[in-house]
């Protein structure tokens, strides 16, 4: 190649987002021929994609019209540098440490972005180094088959006249992104911030089907709660743990939005591009507060089910008090008469004896004087156990 983005110098000043000069939009005649123009390919793993590359779609513009697709990053740098008012969107899909070398050569990346690149898994941020943004944004998705949020990672790379997008997983989908600031020449004719803000954009529309699929898992789980579900702890516990991954991803993200804001005058960024910011810092705003009140409404789920919980068991352990007590009611009932019997029949037993010497074996009054006393002894047992209330 024949000059990198750290010797390419720079044309007539346009300040931007980015905090960097950005040229002067015009239209330079190219060859038709020389620069093929194509159309963008899909945000995932593409068939088209040349092979043993993460390369998903590159693109070259020229007053927001495409002028070439290269297939390679190669391709990509000699496309941009054999046009000073050409930007280029390189979009790599899970990059090799050896291609992160090759953009960081070329377009004078900053090794710790570099780095945080390589790594992944950051959380949502701004980073400005000289005239190059880092943007990390934290994408999600709804899956209705599970019931479960789905976290994605793309990093953005913003300079004067290129912007490289790097995913780690499949959402977001840029490839949509692409193809509708194609479709929107007047936009992507705002340049590199443009296409930053239509990131932006797609992941923020992004929370919106997740908030959807939160709000609706939620209402199920109220019904699960008041219907007795043993089972709607874990899922409350799980449900909160997703809300509270997904405020990870949302809250910083106002604070991306705000860094941006707040260079608008001193980058004089274009009007309607700081109308559209605006409104997506709105969306972001409401899917914020929604996610704020889901937390609150989780915890109060909690502290119902908990109570709910307690209760059944309160009145679990008084019906099984009261089974215990009309146990040792029937107990006592049958230890009494059991008592009652036993006396009659022990005197029975002594007097079954036969030995020689009693007595009262041969005394006239013997037998009336056994069932006698077999008698008193019983009434007195019923009496004593009847005012226990045993019997």
């Amino acid at each position: 190649m024949s000059e990198n983005r750290a010797t390419r110098p720079l044309r007539t000043p346009i300040r931007s987002l980015t905090g960097r000069v950005r040229r002067p939009q015009q239209v330079v005649p190219t060859d038709p021929g020389a620069v093929p123009a194509g159309p963008s390919a899909p945000a995932g793993l593409s068939a088209g994609r040349p092979s043993g590359t993460s390369l998903v779609d590159s693109a070259v513009y020229v007053d927001g019209d495409r002028v070439a697709s290269p297939t390679s990053l190669a391709e990509s740098y000699r496309a941009l540098n054999d046009n000073e008012q050409a930007i280029a969107w390189i979009g790599l899909y899970r990059p090799e440490q050896h291609e992160l070398a090759s953009l960081a050569e070329e377009f004078g990346l900053h090794e710790l972005a570099v780095e945080d690149a390589i790594v992944a898994h950051q959380r949502p941020k701004l980073e400005r180094y000289d005239d190059t943004l880092f943007v990390v944004l934290r994408a999600a998705r709804y899956l209705d088959d599970v019931e479960e949020v789905e976290f994605g990672e793309v990093h953005v790379f913003v300079g004067r006249d290129f912007v490289v997008t790097l995913r780690h997983a499949e959402a977001p989908d840029i490839s949509a992104v692409r193809r509708r600031l194609e479709s929107n020449p007047d936009l992507l004719r705002l340049g590199p911030e443009a296409i930053l803000y239509a990131i932006l954009d797609r992941v923020v529309d992004g929370y919106l089907p997740v908030v959807a699929g939160l709000e609706n898992d939620i209402d199920e789980i109220e019904t699960e709660v008041f219907g007795g579900d043993p089972a709607v702890s874990r899922r409350i516990y799980e449900l909160t743990r997703e809300v509270i991954e997904f405020q990870r991803a949302t809250r910083p993200l106002a604070t991306v939005l705000r860094q941006l804001t707040r260079g608008f005058s001193k980058y004089g960024t274009d009007d309607e591009l700081q109308r559209y910011l605006r409104d997506v810092d709105d969306h972001l705003t409401q899917v914020i507060e929604q996610v704020d009140g889901f937390r609150q409404l989780l915890r109060d789920i909690l502290t119902v089910n908990a109570t709910l919980v307690a209760q059944k068991q309160n009145e679990e352990m008084t019906a099984l008090t009261e089974a215990s007590l009309d146990q040792n009611e029937e107990v006592k009932r049958i230890s009494a008469w059991a008592a009652i019997l036993f006396a009659p029949t022990l005197i029975g037993t002594v007097y079954g004896m036969n030995f020689d010497h009693m007595p009262e074996l041969h005394w006239q009054l013997g037998y009336p004087f056994a069932v006698v006393l077999m008698g008193m002894v019983s009434v007195g047992l019923y009496a004593v156990f009847r005012r226990r209330g045993w019997i």
